[in-house]
């Protein structure tokens, strides 16, 4: 299929020379396009320019053209943190909090991620795949074109690997390019709440080289917090998973600062992620690797948490990503737009920041920078329009308002 979008008002995160990451101060730079023009053809994005410079396509045919004057054209949005396959809502938990328990008090009387893993273990996987169906359609007519999906509810050797088959069967019924990680070391069942050691066993010599066998995962990810893993844990668990051919990640710094950060740069994580309480030390350990600091501003305001020192971060010479963290329990929402709005209004990030967070740093995080995150050319044919807005700096500020008019996925539209 090929695809002219014209008289494009703004073209978003342009690249002629298109770079793995955006850093520091550099974070503040968003190349756009003014009264532009997109060619698609096929999957791929195969040229772009400012409509005074248009020629013409005179041996295309079967040209759809979409005129999108006064409208606004980005790259969809890669969400680098999800948990979007589970069984049920939690939303019982929701009114405990606003009665004053507190997550940690939730947890240790069942709920939170043990309730989850309860539903989970109940559930089919059709009942699953259909569930997830619905929420991945959901965050692509919001923008998202790459989003990465953990296990993690299981939290047994039957239901982590349904987890992780359901996540590799959705790759196949959905056009959006996804990424599989196993989260196993989510918390500790309570079976094993005696006995921890013999669960990180578990994981290590009983989960993990089945899940190598079936190539089930890209990254391994370990909740490290108190009450979860300890550091060391984390990094005895990722090391594990690298020999199994799984990146690391890292759920850092949410509740506490427990050593996430430190456990993830020690064994080279593609991101370490949530960073509520990162510190000085932390940001200097990160300024020192290639690991991506990735914040998940639903979660945090879901929970009402701190702010992560995402300005701090910034301003140290860090790159940031941004995520959603859909899940059911701690943020019920993939709504990456209003991650960005959260990131300009409680984190004192410019929209250019904060797009840049979202797309080509988020693509990073799931080592997909160079097919994903920014519009270039050979890039993957994925983009949204919006309605007819004054500039992209409109879509923050809009908080929950729907901007998005048009998606585009691998090259087709998205109905």
């Amino acid at each position: 299929m090929k695809i002219l979008i014209k008289n494009i008002k703004q073209l978003v995160q342009v690249e002629e020379n298109p770079q793995l990451k955006i850093v520091g101060k550099d974070m503040k730079n968003l190349p756009c396009i003014n009264d532009a023009w997109l060619a698609i053809e096929d999957d791929k994005i195969a040229g772009f320019g400012k409509m005074e410079d248009w020629e013409g396509i005179s041996d295309w045919t079967d040209l759809k053209i979409i005129d999108a004057s006064d409208k606004i054209v980005m790259p969809s949005y890669c969400d680098s943190h999800t948990h979007i396959v589970y069984a049920g809502s939690r939303e019982s938990e929701f009114v405990d909090r606003i009665n004053g328990l507190t997550y940690e008090e939730i947890f240790e009387r069942g709920g939170g991620i043990l309730n989850s893993a309860k539903k989970m273990n109940e559930a089919t996987e059709d009942e699953l795949i259909e569930s997830a169906l619905k929420r991945l359609y959901e965050i692509t007519l919001q923008g998202t074109g790459a989003v990465e999906i953990k296990s993690g509810y299981g939290l047994s050797f039957e239901s982590e690997l349904k987890m992780l088959r359901v996540i590799k069967k959705l790759k196949g019924l959905t056009p959006l390019t996804i990424k599989a990680t196993f989260l196993g070391a989510h918390a500790v069942p309570e079976e094993y709440k005696k006995n921890k050691r013999k669960y990180i066993d578990l994981i290590i010599n009983e989960m993990m080289p089945i899940i190598a066998e079936e190539k089930l995962a890209d990254y391994c990810d370990v909740f490290c917090e108190q009450n979860y893993f300890t550091k060391e844990e984390t990094i005895e668990i990722l090391t594990a998973g690298k020999k199994y051919g799984m990146v690391p990640k890292v759920h850092a710094e949410q509740l506490s600062n427990s050593g996430g950060v430190l456990a993830g740069v020690e064994v080279g994580a593609i991101s370490v992620d949530h960073l509520e309480f990162v510190g000085n030390k932390e940001i200097e350990a990160l300024k020192n690797s290639d690991t991506m600091p990735t914040i998940l501003p639903g979660a945090a305001f879901f929970l009402s948490l701190p702010s992560p020192p995402a300005r701090k971060m910034i301003d140290a010479g860090l790159p940031i990503a941004v995520a959603s963290d859909f899940n059911p329990g701690s943020s019920p929402s993939g709504n990456m737009n209003f991650a960005i709005s959260i990131c300009c209004i409680q984190y004192q990030l410019t929209p250019e920041e904060a797009i840049n967070a979202a797309t080509i740093n988020s693509a990073y995080a799931m080592d997909l920078s160079k097919t994903h995150g920014s519009i270039a050319i050979g890039k993957q044919a994925n983009v949204f329009i919006t309605k007819e807005i004054p500039s992209y700096a409109f879509i923050p500020y809009s908080f929950g308002s729907n901007l998005i008019e048009t998606v585009i996925i691998n090259g087709k539209l998205i109905k």
